[in-house]
């Protein structure tokens, strides 16, 4: 049984940061794994957000028990986008209502419509209270979506965004996100702003949790004034 104390907030729980570096000795491959995240409503609702790679079950669910969760316990599966690395435990979760991976949501063999109208400012509830939800969040890939939490522990708004953020360095530093690979890099230039505009705190891709500040805004809408 679930005995956390949710309190009034929406706890945002990093349980993994990840990392992507150029493997030692050849700069043609790389190391990289995601950022794994572990959101718990207020409501009760757990949801976990990208889910490293196939070979990170075991060390997925120790992660979970330091939480006083098991796998059954996940009631939504979120993959910012379908890349290996972000979907690779999501066989661990079939207690789960359903798994979102981009903008494709489904449960066992049933597809649902789910980001079907096509508008940019679609989301998805995912909590009774409407303060955890999905958007699009297209640039990495163009099915690429976020998970922004409001009301968090945190005391802001809070966006887990996949690899619209590589890191946060990649603010002062395009060449970071760019060389992860940009399927549109004005329209993810253009996301990457917004987000920042909206949240308190980013949860990247690939590195730690941090804090939005005045001049990473600046810097970004500078760069997408720039490339506009």
């Amino acid at each position: 049984m679930d005995v956390f104390d949710h309190g009034e907030r929406n706890h945002v729980i990093v349980l993994q940061d990840g990392y992507s570096r150029e493997e030692d000795g050849d700069e043609t491959a790389m190391r990289a794994n995601c950022t794994c995240t572990l959101v718990r409503c207020r409501d009760g609702t757990n949801i976990i957000v990208d889910t490293m790679t196939a070979w990170d079950g075991e060390r997925l669910r120790s992660l979970l028990s330091n939480q006083g969760l098991g796998v059954d316990d996940i009631h939504v599966v979120v993959c910012s986008h379908g890349h290996s690395d972000h979907i690779g435990c999501n066989y661990l979760f079939q207690k789960a209502r359903m798994h979102l991976v981009g903008a494709c949501a489904s449960h066992r063999d049933l597809y649902m419509g789910y980001f079907a109208s096509g508008k940019p400012d679609e989301e998805l509830k995912l909590d009774s209270h409407a303060e955890v939800v999905v958007r699009r969040s297209p640039g990495h890939t163009l099915s690429c979506v976020s998970v922004i939490v409001d009301n968090s522990q945190l005391g802001g708004r809070v966006g887990i965004t996949g690899d619209l953020f590589e890191r946060r360095e990649d603010i002062d530093d395009e060449s970071i996100w760019k060389d992860a690979g940009s399927e549109n890099e004005k329209l993810q230039r253009q996301e990457r702003c917004k987000m920042a505009r909206q949240c308190d705190f980013i949860v990247p891709g690939h590195g730690p949790m941090f804090a939005v500040t005045a001049t990473m805004r600046s810097q970004l809408k500078q760069n997408t004034d720039i490339s506009s």
